[in-house]
């Protein structure tokens, strides 16, 4: 609180106050009423109040060494490749099919064995529903990153089916650039 109040501007609650919180004196409710309207009418301020953590934005030195275009941003050309839009179609389309087939599959099973044990033609044991669950969205979780290394990567060839060689190829593809980074 007494830092807000210091960013406000304001000066903080007599000591008082500060030791005392419950006892609601007049000054205290009218300190926090003038407290409120403060941070109400500080919109413009507040907007203009940004902090990046550390590592995360462009330092000033950094912006100073770097080239800039004539607008004043900064644009990179070495190293940050962009996904053409037809390989970023196929990823996506791939993802959510190696995302959803399990998924779907596994919800129906358990549909299924709910249907059997309900009807009582069979009596599934307690551990088969949980070991589908595990099974069916363990696969799905995985196929975030095989729907992404299945992908043809060159924009001009569409790939296989289940893209096993495209993912082959793309793993150490994938590695690569770590690899370089670090020597």
């Amino acid at each position: 609180m007494e830092t807000l109040l210091h960013q406000v501007g304001l000066p903080s609650p007599p000591l008082a106050e500060r030791a005392f919180p419950r006892i609601r004196s007049s000054s205290n409710l009218v300190h926090h009423t003038h407290l409120l309207h403060v941070l109400r009418s500080s919109k413009r301020r507040a907007a203009r109040l940004q902090a990046q953590g550390r590592g995360f934005g462009v330092s000033v030195s950094d912006r100073k060494a770097r080239p800039e275009d004539d607008d004043g941003v900064y644009r990179s050309d070495e190293g940050d490749d962009e996904i053409p839009q037809v390989v970023f179609d196929r990823m996506i389309r791939r993802v959510l099919f190696s995302v959803g087939a399990p998924m779907a599959s596994g919800i129906g099973v358990l549909y299924l064995e709910s249907f059997l044990k309900k009807s009582q033609l069979w009596e599934a044991p307690g551990w088969l529903p949980l070991l589908t669950i595990l099974l069916s969205f363990g696969t799905s979780a995985l196929g975030i990153a095989y729907g992404t290394l299945s992908t043809s990567w060159d924009p001009n060839k569409e790939g296989s089916l289940l893209g096993w060689e495209q993912a082959q190829k793309n793993w150490p593809e994938l590695w690569k650039d770590d690899e370089d980074e670090s020597k």
